[in-house]
């Protein structure tokens, strides 16, 4: 089974979100790609799989499978896009989330790299947040007490400023016990920055502590600064180790993400 490592919302190696993709001729047993998703450790692994009516995307974290997950459908996209499909600009996946549509932007083929400067953008989902009332719970999680919350499939939390969001070390057995599948915390980005907002997400209920560059978290993140800044274009900054930028726009309940990606590595797994 090939299997490629791409550095997702990024255009550098070692920067952005790495995935793992990859692609068997038939599918896998669900046994085998959790197994795969377990010796791999990234945050996601994604599968495609191109079937009669068009490709099938999955995603397993290292904690099973997940609904919704956008730094790997990038990475998917890119690996489609550039070793299997290259005449093509656009690949679209069925998955649990309904059709996917990732479009390419042929980038300017710098240093003789001829996807060097390639923008993918996937139309997502929003999810739909209600308003929670802030806990101690959270305070005690996080350590830093949020001043609003809200909850989709994800938690989010929104912070006074970016230098808590980037200070942050919270509890990971903590977060644990809180509402939704990942905790997501955001705040305004600074003036001076050049972002819309900051943020992080953790996942420690799918076994993965924090997530480099998180696309279904925007997906929450997105929505909330888009009504609360009253505009549909943002760019926002994920502030983990590796860091990773999201072009976003936010309309008709759809979010557009958009973002480079970085080949890391090609090689085979060898399951038996």
């Amino acid at each position: 089974m090939k299997q490629y490592v791409v550095d997702a919302f990024t255009d550098k190696v070692f920067k952005g979100n790495p995935a793992a993709v990859c692609l068997p001729e038939s599918w896998p047993s669900d046994e085998l790609m959790a197994s795969i998703a377990m010796e791999n450790r990234f945050s996601e692994t994604a599968f495609a799989v191109r079937e009669p009516e068009g490709w099938r995307l999955r995603w397993f974290t290292p904690g099973g499978e997940i609904d919704l997950c956008g730094h790997a459908t990038l990475a998917s996209a890119y690996v489609i896009l550039r070793f299997v499909e290259p005449d093509a600009d656009v690949v679209r996946f069925r998955t649990m989330s309904g059709v996917l549509t990732v479009t390419r932007r042929r980038g300017d083929g710098r240093d003789g790299d001829d996807h060097a400067g390639d923008v993918f953008t996937m139309d997502f989902p929003a999810f739909d947040l209600k308003p929670m009332p802030v806990t101690d719970a959270m305070e005690r999680a996080l350590g830093a007490r949020p001043v609003e919350a809200w909850l989709g499939r994800d938690l989010l939390c929104v912070m006074p400023d970016e230098r808590t969001v980037r200070d942050l070390n919270p509890d990971q057995e903590l977060l644990k016990d809180l509402p939704g599948l990942l905790v997501n915390v955001t705040a305004a980005g600074a003036a001076d920055s050049g972002f819309d907002c900051v943020s992080r997400s953790f996942a420690p209920k799918l076994d993965v502590p924090e997530d480099p560059v998180c696309g279904s978290g925007h997906c929450h993140i997105l929505p909330y600064w888009s009504r609360r800044l009253g505009c549909d274009g943002l760019v926002a900054y994920q502030a983990s180790a590796r860091g990773g930028v999201i072009h976003a726009t936010v309309a008709g309940g759809r979010v557009g993400l958009g973002g480079g990606a970085a080949l890391f590595s090609v090689g085979t797994i060898l399951p038996d």
